[in-house]
């Protein structure tokens, strides 16, 4: 007889108990510190590589910078493709790798990004500013607070928020804090082109005087005996003042700078990205929070240092809650850990109505044994109490009773038939141990595509496998070695009378299955009608890749045309108005909101693009608002692009419905665009048509008369300098005020800069003094360019993308204009192309990297179960009934209205290795049956009559633990489709099995008693 590990628990009892204790110390510690919060983390597999060339045009920059960097970005290692936006002196290039790169690759490989791009920067032209790089695209800052004013200015707001700032980066676990809203200040040196010239002054003479002065230079140091001296030579600038007092010599004359140029201090203009809330203007301090972490823990520690940093805060400086993850966390754990304790109760529920009170009470014991457990390896794999970790315990929960209860069940079989407690409880590892293990790693090795898919969603998916492996195998060693222990204490051999009689239940199933052996080829015809059904009817199943989130937020995105300036889209923001159903809001123009929420599809920094984020007060209320948003917007902003959406689950994606148009020739690509977008707008499903880029924008051409311009002494250079200083304005030097450096801009005045009809007569300065109109050496022409360009692997890439109505399915609305998108393309000459995008593509990838780990799913459950099992035709056997619960899937998500997401799918593989676990059990008590004697019929019969009880016990008590669970958004057609499949695949596997075990080995009725009374 081989080693029983039952057997040397209960004769080690003392240690066994001790174990016992120190699981629940060591269980409940880790539970109290487990970290918690909102989503999994997941690496953004993505860097964004800048850089600026001041006045170069967006064609310059294109061929120049962007294409330069793109070169030899593409040699990049694991790169998945290149995303790049070009406009006028400035280029940003999106670096994003394949979803199977692993998150130890991705600093090396950002290493070696820097590396290429600093060994190439020599190539660049001259004059261009950077490559600058961000490799932290992924932070999330789940805490904000707005600051706003009633009576201050904003240097001052500033001034306090710096302050604030300074004294939260000493609160734990916080890892940075961004500055939102924010405006530097400027010192303008505003003058009149056409004063400078009546007066004789050259300007480059005035601006290298005032550079001169405020010059930051060692002066020397003088070595004494005793001491060392520093010289330090006065003329810094302080402040405006001290500019506006610069004294220049004219003439023959001292000039005060403030005598010929108006000096006054303002802000950036154009403004930089601003932020308000509730509609004030605010400054914010978004939070982020370290790796590893308690956001719960966090949120607490920054209320009470805010409270504190701001006690001293004069009247009318007030910190606003703009974002509270913390709260949100909090809340979610909150109803997760109600939906845990509902389905322990369930379970512990039907476990006493079913086995009684002390059968029950063992079953009860083995639960919160196995979670105290897990929650220590929890701890220790540095897995974090948060959505996908917890819908993974629920999940587990029902799995991990499974073991106990077919220990239990086996105890209480072989008390009745006389076997003393110590003899019963070592039964079960001596009859089930190892098919119960076997059937562990079954279903565990479901759970293997989840766990090593090569995608962002099976990243972000990552610890529903690590969470039920680990629960799963702990329940396995707490069934042989602490329920045999419980079970010797608790149970009583049950009453004869009780034990005689059997139920209506167990006689109507024995007599059904009877039924189904005598006509087998009928039963096993019928399944497989059944089977083949479901495969149809899955086709009427909607497809989804992740559910919107549950949570109260709105994203309103406004875009204007893509030459607008700042300013429209702040006078577009402002006229969000209060609403009773919005508990606060915050606006961004100018930029997206910062990434307060992982899978936040985040928004690059544009004038003409604002995004606005309400929170309702509900759930309900969201839905409301975001009715009225949308008529407000359809309404009012006809000629605006606006969306108005809930958070994403998953990776982030954006709008669901794009099509990629990509060709060498933009005007060629904008052509199939407005093509596409008459095809996808023809479909009444589809609103929102609209192009990540498209519109040309204005711009005024200044032909220089080179001739004239060398007769005068000048070059296109010198006048390029001319009209950004005069126009724009450039930085001729900073001023050092306290801890901000101010620059000094020279411009010319209001008068001469803003309006085009001026631009004619601006007085240019010459070599000798004078001065002539730029109209006698230039004309003036408008023309039009690309404001901006994406490009995807280097070649222009136009998307047209889309919104769906409320209640429809990207997918299904792709698989609508599939056709006609296909005849499209048809048309099209190589190299232009239409690609389909948005979530039917990342659906697609993520379903692909799932489906690229099954064959190594089933290699582990083949290699199992042969091993356990050892013949193929009982391998055959048990692999025949594990596809059977699509039956219950689809049915289940047909009559629930679930959709058939990535969730669902991994759910659906999962079930596979449940289904599978019962039918290795049953095959295992089949040929236990055969092995004493039984004919083939009669060991079907009564083996499965013994296995009734355990595997239904098993599979109602997880489809009544996926009851809390079923209503969420997120785990809802995953729990569906696993009660329906386990409920359908369990009653398959005790008809269906025996059945086929029947007809496969050619048992007949009545074969069992021929054959003993011959032995006899």
């Amino acid at each position: 007889m081989g080693f029983n590990l039952s057997e040397w628990a209960l004769n080690n009892r003392s240690l066994i108990v001790y174990l016992m204790i120190m699981a629940v110390v060591a269980g409940l510690f880790a539970f109290v510190k487990l970290g918690r919060n909102e989503d999994p983390s997941f690496v953004i597999k993505t860097m964004v590589v800048q850089a600026a060339w001041p006045g170069a045009s967006v064609d310059d920059m294109l061929k120049q910078v962007t294409e330069r960097l793109e070169r030899t970005l593409q040699e990049t290692p694991k790169l998945d493709f290149l995303r790049s936006f070009t406009r006028a002196g400035v280029t940003t290039i999106f670096v994003n790798l394949k979803d199977s790169t692993g998150a130890r690759e991705i600093p090396d490989i950002w290493y070696h990004v820097r590396k290429s791009i600093g060994d190439m920067r020599h190539t660049l032209p001259a004059g261009v500013v950077g490559p600058g790089f961000n490799d932290e695209f992924g932070d999330t800052f789940g805490i904000i607070y707005g600051f706003t004013a009633d009576g201050f200015t904003h240097r001052e707001l500033r001034d306090y928020v710096e302050d604030v700032r300074s004294k939260l980066l000493h609160v734990r676990d916080i890892s940075k804090i961004e500055i939102l809203g924010a405006q530097d200040e400027k010192i303008f040196v505003e003058f009149s082109m056409e004063e400078l010239a009546g007066l004789g002054i050259d300007r480059s003479a005035l601006i290298a005087a005032l550079q001169a002065q405020n010059v930051v230079q060692p002066a020397g140091t003088i070595q004494t005996g005793n001491e060392t001296l520093s010289l330090r030579v006065s003329g810094a600038f302080r402040s405006e003042e001290d500019v506006a007092n610069v004294n220049f010599a004219v003439g023959g004359r001292m000039l005060r700078l403030s005598d010929i140029a108006r000096i006054r201090r303002g802000f950036a203009d154009p403004p930089q990205p601003l932020f308000r809330v509730n509609g004030q203007p605010a400054i914010g301090l978004a939070i982020a929070m370290r790796d590893g972490g308690d956001i719960l823990a966090l949120g607490r520690n920054i209320k009470s240092a805010i409270v504190e940093a701001t006690a001293n805060l004069p009247l009318g400086v007030e910190p606003r809650l703009v974002a509270d993850q913390a709260a949100t966390v909090d809340s979610a754990i909150s109803e997760f850990m109600t939906s845990l304790w509902q389905a322990v109760a369930i379970i512990l529920l039907a476990s006493f109505v079913s086995l009684g009170f002390r059968p029950g009470l063992v079953i009860a014991s083995a639960i919160p044994l196995t979670l105290v457990v897990v929650f220590s390896i929890m701890q220790i794999s540095n897995i974090d109490m948060q959505r996908i970790s917890l819908g993974a315990l629920i999940i587990a929960l029902a799995l991990m009773v499974d073991d106990a209860m077919t220990t239990t069940d086996a105890m209480l079989t072989r008390l009745a038939q006389g076997d003393d407690n110590v003899q019963a409880a070592t039964f079960a590892f001596r009859t089930y141990a190892f098919a119960m293990l076997a059937g562990t790693l079954v279903t565990i090795a479901g759970f293997v595509p989840v766990g090593f898919a090569a995608s962002g969603a099976g990243e972000y998916t990552f610890s529903l496998f690590a969470v039920v492996a680990i629960a799963l195998i702990v329940s396995w060693f707490v069934a042989v070695l602490f329920a045999p222990l419980l079970g010797v204490a608790i149970l009583a051999p049950p009453k004869a009378a009780a034990s005689s009689e059997p139920g209506w239940v167990f006689r109507t199933y024995r007599a059904f299955l009877t039924w189904a052996l005598r006509a087998k080829w009928l039963t096993i015809a019928a399944t497989l009608a059944m089977f083949v059904a479901s495969l149809f009817a899955i086709r009427l199943i909607p497809n989804q890749f992740f559910p919107a989130s549950d949570r109260p937020e709105l994203l309103v995105d406004m875009t204007l045309p893509q030459n607008a300036s700042i300013f429209a889209s702040e006078s577009v923001s402002r006229r969000l108005d209060e609403d009773p159903d919005v508990a606060r809001w915050s606006t961004n123009v100018g930029r997206g909101a910062i990434r307060f929420y992982l899978p936040l599809n985040v928004q690059l920094a544009n004038n003409f693009f604002s995004q606005a984020v309400i929170v309702a007060k509900d759930v309900a209320a969201r839905e409301r608002l975001r009715v009225k948003l949308e008529k407000l917007l359809a309404n009012d902003f006809p000629n605006l692009v606006s969306r108005v959406s809930t958070l994403e689950l998953g990776p982030p994606v954006g709008w669901p419905i794009q099509y990629r148009v990509s060709g060498p020739e933009i005007a060629q690509v904008r052509e199939i665009a407005l093509k596409l977008a008459q095809v996808m707008a023809r479909n009444p499903q589809v609103v929102h048509v609209n192009y990540d880029w498209f519109e040309p924008a204005r711009q005024v051409r200044i032909q220089i008369d080179q001739n004239e311009a060398r007769l005068l002494g000048l070059s296109s250079q010198a006048l390029a300098t001319v009209l950004n200083t005069v126009i724009t304005g450039s930085p001729i030097t900073q001023v050092r005020d306290d801890i901000y450096l101010v620059d000094v801009i020279a411009r010319a005045t209001d008068e001469e800069r803003v309006s085009l009809d001026t631009l004619r007569s601006i007085q240019v300065p010459l070599a000798n003094g004078r001065t002539v109109p730029l109209s006698q050496f230039a004309t003036f022409t408008y023309d039009q360019e690309q404001p901006l360009i994406w490009r995807r692997d280097r070649v222009p890439t136009l998307t047209v993308q889309a919104d769906v109505k409320t209640g429809v399915l990207p997918a299904t609305v792709v698989d609508a204009l599939g056709p006609s998108i296909a005849e499209l393309n048809k048309t099209l000459q190589h190299p232009y192309r239409i690609a389909v995008g948005g979530v039917v593509e990342d659906s697609a990838k993520a379903q692909a990297s799932v489906i690229a780990v099954v064959p190594a799913m089933l290699l582990i459950m083949f290699t199992v179960l042969m091993v356990q099992l050892r013949s193929f035709s009982r391998l055959f056997i048990v692999l025949s009934v594990g596809p059977l619960g699509l039956i219950g899937v689809v049915g289940a998500l047909l009559l629930s209205g679930k959709p058939l997401g990535f969730v669902a799918i991994l759910g659906i593989l999962a079930l596979l290795g449940m289904i599978t676990k019962n039918a290795v059990i049953l095959i295992d008590q089949i040929e236990s049956e055969r092995r004493q004697g039984k004919g083939v019929w009669q060991a079907a019969v009564d083996a499965s009559s013994t296995r009734f009880r355990p595997i239904m016990l098993t599979a109602i008590s997880t489809v009544l633990g996926m009851i809390p669970i079923a209503p969420t958004v997120f785990w809802g057609p995953m729990a569906f489709a696993i009660m329906g499949g386990l409920l359908v695949g369990t009653i398959l596997t005790l008809v269906f099995l025996p059945t086929l075990y029947v007809a496969w080995f050619r048992g007949k009725e009545g074969d069992s008693r021929a054959k003993l009374a011959t032995a006899k």
